[in-house]
């Protein structure tokens, strides 16, 4: 059976989230690129990163956090079909206490792996139409190649800053990019997000401040670092925008 988790640091308990692994699933994945080891619990960082996954770090202090993710993953890729994967993801959220889930964050970890997996989720928001799903994703292809299909319920949009950014402009694609500063998203025009609220209720692109640990040393540390400092930790509620 696959889990959900229900909120966390900046979501409420009326939003269900289903993870898988971090990187591992993340087959275009470039400037946030990260993973950890399944066994060990080790970092495996790669060259060029920008920025690491903050999905990574759950997995890195918590055991648990990456068993259930593998576990979520491994009975996916059990399946060999899209009306697999759609009746195990079925299953899994009739399971949810539907009376108080208003929202399903496809991946706070994690992205769609392949187009059949892609396929499934569409196939299961079609069978909760009452429920708002959305996802951040780098895998554009798979979404372009369903671009006339997407669900009225269904919000997706670009996560900048993988191997696909070229279809952000080809296909006008609503995107979310993470900058370092205030003043970055200012200067670039984008409105800041602090709760994935901008995901689905409009259509413009946006921003995300840089949180969570990061390379030692590396631009993205010191962001993080200077946001402390002037009060901002990070999207727990309640924090410092």
């Amino acid at each position: 059976m696959l889990k959900f988790v229900t909120g966390n640091a900046k979501l409420d308990k009326q939003t269900a989230i289903f993870n898988i692994p971090a990187g591992w699933t993340c087959p275009f994945a470039k400037d946030c690129k990260a993973m950890v080891n399944p066994d060990t619990g080790k970092l495996i960082q790669f060259e060029g990163v920008k920025f690491r996954c903050y999905a990574c770090n759950s997995e890195l202090i918590s055991p648990q956090a990456r068993k259930m993710r593998w576990s979520n993953y491994n009975a996916l890729t059990n399946k060999v079909s899209v009306k697999g994967m759609t009746q195990l993801i079925e299953n899994a959220i009739a399971d949810l206490n539907l009376s108080k889930i208003k929202k399903i964050r496809i991946h706070e970890s994690g992205d769609f792996f392949n187009q059949m997996y892609f396929d499934a989720w569409l196939e299961v928001t079609k069978l909760f139409p009452n429920i708002i799903f959305y996802a951040y994703t780098k895998s554009l292809k798979y979404w372009i190649n369903r671009i006339d299909s997407i669900p009225s319920n269904m919000f997706l949009t670009a996560s900048k800053g993988g191997k696909l950014d070229r279809l952000i402009k080809e296909h006008n694609l609503k995107f979310i990019e993470v900058v370092l500063t205030h003043q970055e998203a200012a200067e670039k025009g984008l409105e800041l997000d602090h709760d994935d609220s901008l995901m689905y209720t409009q259509t413009k692109s946006f921003a995300i401040l840089i949180h969570g640990t990061q390379p030692a040393k590396s631009d993205a540390m010191k962001a993080v670092m200077t946001l402390r400092k002037a009060g901002h930790m990070g999207y727990k509620r309640g924090a410092k925008k």
